[in-house]
């Protein structure tokens, strides 16, 4: 089959590769249907996130249709069509039954190598390093899929695969985040990034009852789709001081929450943003925390810091100070995507949101390389890409 594979940073190749096999019985085959390039996937690109192989196939995205099943598969049957949650849950640990899913106990075959670098591990990712398991990502033409019953979600007909796909992320990702802030009647939310997550963030802040959201970035384009699509007020940080901004829009008191929707890439315009990029370049610091530390300082007394952006390992120049005499709430962590999958497609039945708005480029599996550079770079206007396999 051909799939999108990892061969050093900004070197990504479609490559023909063997089909997955059931190597479990609770495993599942799929045939990929479409698949997407997330944000996090250019943390990979970039090559920022450590223990990549050369060869490994990338994608955590992605949908299709059940072509083969493990003996012990019950919920799923062959010709099923299904969304993927990018998170690898066992459904039976001490998390899944909490509904922690993304830190699930059992997923991770390398849980050795994670536990050395944050003291536990979380779950097995899809095509995300073998930090995470070393899964095949579902940037390709099939996928295997661990715990088929409990990581497959069955989708009913009436819905077009474009509308359905950001449920195995970014939708769920937004969502968590804009639940993360404890939104109550009349709240203001901050979202630094306009990108997909952020799009989400702030449009879910909505469905959960914030009065304001505001959305900062610097692309003109994905300020207009947060203006359109999210009907945010919004601030190019590269015009102001996006920090002081929010401060001033809200009388002085600050957002009641802040969701940074950025993560270990963040840019910036002041020193301390270029002393970042100096210092992850030479791998003196392995992320570039410029969004989070606006975030910590803007946010309200008291108020609720969210943080679906991914961060991998150490920060600096963190102000921790202002956190801890603010009163500051943190929430964070990889998204509980099995959690929200049943009500979120509610939402997309009904009407009250269609994910597929934020496409811009729609791409054949083979253009990914191409898919992957438009994207990093921010060209011909891009927001999302999906590709296409078949």
């Amino acid at each position: 089959m051909k799939a999108v594979c990892w061969h050093g940073a900004t070197d990504v190749r479609v490559d023909n590769v063997p089909d997955p096999k059931i190597i479990n019985p609770h495993d599942a085959i799929i045939k990929i249907t479409l698949t997407a390039i997330c944000g996090s996937d250019l943390h990979l690109y970039d090559g920022f996130i450590p223990s990549m192989q050369s060869g490994d196939i990338l994608g955590h995205e992605f949908m299709g249709e059940v072509v083969e099943v493990g003996s012990d598969v019950k919920r799923v049957k062959i010709g099923d069509r299904v969304v993927v949650p990018f998170t690898i849950s066992c459904g039976n640990c001490f998390f899944c039954q909490r509904d922690l899913w993304s830190l699930c106990d059992n997923s991770n075959p390398n849980a050795a190598i994670a536990e050395k670098l944050y003291g536990h591990s979380a779950a097995g990712l899809f095509g995300y390093s073998h930090i995470f398991g070393g899964y095949a990502g579902g940037q390709a033409q099939y996928a295997r899929v661990p715990f088929a019953d409990v990581g497959l979600f069955k989708i009913p007909d009436g819905l077009t695969d474009e509308q359905v796909l950001f449920l195995t992320d970014i939708f769920p990702t937004g969502y968590m985040a804009a639940e993360n802030c404890n939104i109550q009647p009349g709240d203001t939310v901050a979202v630094w990034g306009c990108g997909p997550v952020g799009l989400f963030a702030i449009k879910s802040a909505y469905m959960l009852g914030a009065d304001r959201v505001i959305g900062i970035d610097r692309v003109p384009e994905r300020l207009q789709l947060a203006k359109e699509f999210g009907k945010a007020e919004v601030i190019n940080y590269e015009e102001v001081d996006a920090g002081e901004a929010v401060k001033e829009m809200t009388g002085g008191r600050g957002p009641d929450a802040c969701i940074d929707a950025v993560g270990m890439e963040a840019h910036g315009t002041d020193a301390v943003a270029i002393y970042d990029r100096v210092k992850q370049a030479v791998r003196l610091e392995t992320d570039r925390p410029t969004a989070l530390r606006q975030v910590i300082v803007a946010c309200r007394k008291g108020g609720t810091v969210s943080i679906p952006g991914v961060y991998g390992g150490l920060l600096d120049k963190i102000p921790f100070g202002a956190a801890f005499n603010k009163g500051l709430n943190f929430k964070m962590g990889q998204t509980h995507v099995h959690r929200y999958l049943s009500p979120l497609l509610e939402h997309i039945q009904k009407g009250d949101i269609d994910p597929s708005y934020i496409i811009t480029h729609r791409m054949k599996l083979e253009d990914a390389p191409k898919g992957y550079e438009i994207f990093k770079q921010k060209k011909d206007n891009c927001i999302k890409v999906v590709l296409d396999p078949l």
